[in-house]
């Protein structure tokens, strides 16, 4: 990558974090949005379901059961938002795997300027070390099934009353909806149990440039909003 490139991506970079840290937020706080700067309340879940079912339901191939799977940057801001929303929820604890490793995941596609603040808000998806080995016990698996994912409103009046170049191109935030779903033994008994969720993803996206040019975009993780509380 040329000089001018690299300065040009460092420009951008300290443009993204004075935003994302500051305005764009209290933009929202403006607007009557307050979940993006708090984590959701941890999970203490200890049980692997809520109840046993005739049924169980398995997770789909590459959502549960195989380990920590790294969340593609590629594919544009929609795909990229599925993405973070299925590693924030897909675990398994029958892997070996903790879940620190699976909060690796989601910091390795942070952007900088970000990291330390959404290291807490997914530490706060997550059990904690103590839930996860009682959870262990249970070989509960946990994974998402995204419904929807859309650019809410409180999102499109945030950009819509910035001053021009508050909110530099490529950062937008997306709601998802979906259903959690759990399983895992009780005894010798298989249980599962499924809850619909939401919650907002903010994120940029930038044009990856290489020394043929324009090849798509690559995408970053800002932060989370709390569990159940998005921009709608």
């Amino acid at each position: 990558m040329d000089p001018a490139t690299l300065a040009d991506r460092r420009r951008r970079r300290l443009l993204i974090a004075t935003i994302a840290g500051g305005a764009v937020l209290l933009l929202l706080f403006g607007v009557g949005v307050y979940g993006l700067l708090r984590g959701p309340a941890p999970d203490t879940d200890t049980t692997p379901a809520d109840s046993p079912r005739s049924t169980v339901t398995s997770p789909p191939a590459g959502t549960a059961g195989e380990g920590p799977v790294a969340v593609p940057q590629q594919g544009g801001s929609e795909a990229f938002a599925r993405a973070v929303a299925g590693a924030l929820f897909a675990w398994d604890t029958t892997t070996g795997d903790g879940p620190m490793d699976y909060a690796q995941m989601l910091a390795d596609v942070a952007a900088d300027e970000e990291a330390d603040a959404l290291a807490g808000d997914v530490r706060a998806y997550l059990p904690s070390v103590e839930a996860w080995g009682q959870l262990r016990q249970y070989q509960t698996r946990q994974w998402l099934i995204v419904d929807t994912a859309v650019i809410p409103e409180a999102w499109d009046t945030a950009v819509a009353q910035a001053a021009p170049g508050q909110i530099p191109a490529g950062i937008v935030a997306y709601t998802i909806e979906g259903t959690r779903h759990r399983d895992g033994t009780w005894g010798t008994e298989p249980v599962e149990a499924s809850r619909p969720v939401s919650f907002t993803v903010l994120i940029v996206c930038t044009p990856a440039v290489t020394n043929r040019g324009v090849t798509g975009t690559t995408c970053e993780l800002l932060r989370l909003s709390q569990l159940d509380n998005p921009l709608r």
